[in-house]
């Protein structure tokens, strides 16, 4: 796995270096090592098991690190205050709304845990409504909601805090196609006009798009890290699916590599 250049390479949001981790005897992570730069996807792609929801609860805090570092635009995440994390969105696989509440109280009641006023609050909410078509459904019970309005309406209070960096933890899931695709471009989108940096761990492919950093992680080590093209033509696939079986079929011992 080939280096960044730091002279034409822009600073990562996140890095992680040399990151592992266990669940008793069993490694789940061993010596994990790749960045995700500002404003691109970069898809964080394995098989169930792989590692990728230990990864991301580890960036998180959710889970104490043991091994290696995790930095979060330059400050150790393991080494800061709490502080450290409010650069971050995170949309977890399982929906965390209250179903019960609506989409209204569900985005004003997380604004206010983040110390927006309601001012502020409301103005954001309306925007990214807006932005991602939920506008209209502002007012409706969570629990009336279909799954993708659902994951619009999360990914919609993740952007409440104007983060750097978004976490997307197999954000589609259970979604029908027509919804995927939409909620892939829109993802997309996010990335290039806001500049934000998006880290989305998927088992799809079709999830990824040319100029799409991607990182394969198989049996929690890092198998290939580079760019959507780069990492299909440097181990021989004809698309991102070939490549991927490739590399996930290798002894993980020596990692596989891909210039950025």
């Amino acid at each position: 796995m080939t280096a960044a250049n730091p002279a034409t390479d822009p600073a990562p949001v996140l890095a992680f270096r040399k990151v592992g981790y266990g669940y008793g005897a069993r490694a789940a992570l061993s010596d994990v090592s790749f960045d995700v730069p500002p404003g691109r996807v970069t898809l964080l792609l394995g098989p169930n098991g792989a590692g990728k929801t230990t990864l991301f609860s580890l960036a998180c805090r959710l889970l104490a690190l043991q091994t290696g570092d995790i930095s979060l635009l330059g400050a150790s995440t393991a080494r800061s205050g709490s502080e450290v994390l409010r650069p971050l969105g995170i949309v977890f696989q399982q929906t965390t709304l209250d179903l019960d509440l609506s989409v209204h109280q569900n985005l004003r009641y997380f604004a206010a845990l983040h110390g927006l006023t309601r001012a502020e609050a409301d103005q954001r909410m309306e925007a990214e409504l807006e932005r991602i078509g939920m506008a209209g459904r502002i007012g409706e019970q969570v629990r009336a909601l279909n799954g993708g309005h659902r994951r619009r309406v999360e990914i919609a209070r993740a952007l409440l805090t104007e983060p750097r960096l978004l976490l997307l933890d197999e954000p589609t899931v259970g979604l029908d196609q027509p919804t995927r695709r939409t909620l892939v471009a829109y993802l997309h989108q996010l990335a290039r006009e806001r500049g934000i940096a998006l880290l989305w761990a998927t088992h799809l492919f079709d999830e990824a798009e040319p100029g799409d950093a991607v990182v394969v992680i198989s049996n929690g080590q890092v198998r290939a890290a580079g760019s959507f093209e780069a990492v299909i033509s440097a181990n021989g696939g004809t698309n991102l699916e070939d490549a991927f079986a490739r590399l996930t079929r290798e002894p993980a011992n020596e990692p596989a590599g891909a210039a950025p």
